[in-house]
Order: structure tokens, then sequence, then C-alpha cells
């Protein structure tokens, strides 16, 4: 995939790594993905910027304990207005988290839950773009929202990130539904009310791209993370689930 200079509004276009121990994370995704690392200033609280190849390709910060939030990833989705959109979330059932705030100069975030339960940010674009480059080996290439309440949730995102959703498959062992079709898919809602457990929020997960899936599993053990669920084949190609030394979890997908 090209590099780009913005993301398309309601799209994927950063995603950031909250963790208790921002050395061992700079490390561990550095030898797994070939990421540098560069700390903004103490004005951006430590906010820590990693890139491949000199292109942005997500964020951290660090998880000081207070909130008892787990080390995870997170995905933003880009909005030409983080306060309008908000309070979209809010009329459409979703909860405000965290109401739009300015970073400097930098852009505007926000964060909020939607229909069923799960965490999303929303990003308004100052200088800070978001991604470089993406679809590539070691970058973000597929993100995915698995939720309990397929429909609702598809409703959701289109009333408030203005989704043109396409529906992949509408099967009981199998209902999807992605953001754009065909190459321009770029993110995805998965029904998983038939292995979540009642009750359990969506989750948003981040697919990172790899040259060879059991190689790179083989590595994220070397550096100290672990395996969740080991490579598979697919017809999306070889999949796969990890977690880094802390325990924030991430996918891995391996193919053409």
């Amino acid at each position: 995939m090209p590099q780009r200079d913005s993301a398309p509004i309601g799209a994927p276009c950063w995603v950031d790594l909250y963790t208790s121990d921002p050395d061992r994370a700079i490390a561990f995704y550095g030898d797994l993905f070939g990421w540098t690392a560069e700390r903004a200033g103490e004005e951006y609280g430590g906010y820590i910027n990693f890139s491949k190849d000199g292109q942005l390709v997500g964020g951290g910060m660090k998880n000081d304990g207070v909130s008892g939030a787990p080390d995870a990833w997170s995905v933003y989705l880009a909005t030409d207005d983080a306060a309008a959109t908000t309070e979209l979330a809010a009329a459409n059932g979703g909860q405000v988290l965290l109401p739009a705030m300015d970073v400097m100069e930098l852009g505007s975030m926000a964060i909020v839950s939607d229909v069923g339960g799960a965490t999303i940010g929303m990003w308004q674009p100052g200088t800070h773009k978001g991604f470089g480059v993406l679809g590539e080996h070691g970058t973000a290439n597929w993100f995915e929202l698995h939720t309990r309440d397929f429909k609702a949730a598809v409703q959701f995102y289109e009333d408030v990130f203005k989704w043109d959703t396409h529906v992949a498959s509408d099967t009981p062992e199998f209902r999807y539904a992605t953001l754009g079709e065909g190459e321009s898919q770029l993110a995805g809602i998965m029904d998983a009310s038939g292995f979540m457990p009642d009750g359990a929020p969506g989750v948003w997960s981040i697919y990172f791209g790899a040259e060879d899936a059991d190689a790179t599993l083989a590595k994220v053990v070397e550096l100290g993370g672990t395996v969740i669920i080991p490579a598979e084949d697919t017809p999306y190609g070889r999949l796969a689930q990890a977690a880094d030394p802390t325990g924030a979890t991430f996918k891995i997908v391996a193919g053409d």
C-alpha cells in the first residue's frame, strides 16, 4: 500500500500502545518489527512516536496504573470534527470516555465506547496526520471489531463515523461487514456472539503484517512475549495472536 498523507474520514488513522513499561515496549517492537522510537517532550506527556523506515506507524504512552486499565493497543478513527463526533457517539448509544481535547497543534482527540461497549478513539488531524504508511510488513494491516451486537454496531459506525459499510458475509456461522469494499476495504466488523461470553464488551483488534507468521511468533517468544493463538491458514492469510511482554495483545497477518 502506498504512503498516504491523511486518512479518509471514518477510517483507522492511528494506533497507540498503553504500556506499563515504555522502555521494554520500545525494545520489543523495535526488535520485532524494526521500529524506531522518538519520545515527545514533557509537554506531550512523554508520548512515544514509533516509525518504520522513517514513516510513522503508531504511538505509545505510559500506563501509570492509576486508571486500573490493562496494557493494550487502541485504534483511532479519523474525523474532521472530534467534538461533533463525540456528541454523535453519545446520541447513538455510545459513552464518552474522554471528551474532545486539543493536543496543541498536532490535532484533537477523543475516546468513546460504541453501542456494544468497545473502546474506540478518534483523531482530528492538525499537523499530525496519523499513519505515514500501513499495509506493509511491520505496520498495521487490518483493523477489526468483534462485537456481540453486530447489527447495532454496524449502524453505530455508519451514523457516528460515516462508514460506507458492505456486508461481506451474512450467515449465522460468519457475519461480517467492512468499511469500503474490494481493494478499498479499510476495516471490518465481525459478529462475535457465537464465541464471546454473554455481557462481554466489544473489542477492537489490530493486525500487524509479517513476512512469516510462524517466524514472527518465535521472535515474540524470544523477546519475552507470548503466543495466544498459534498461526493458522485462513482465506485471508496466515493469522495469529500474540501479546507483548506486559500483556498488550495484537494480531499477526502474513500473506500476499
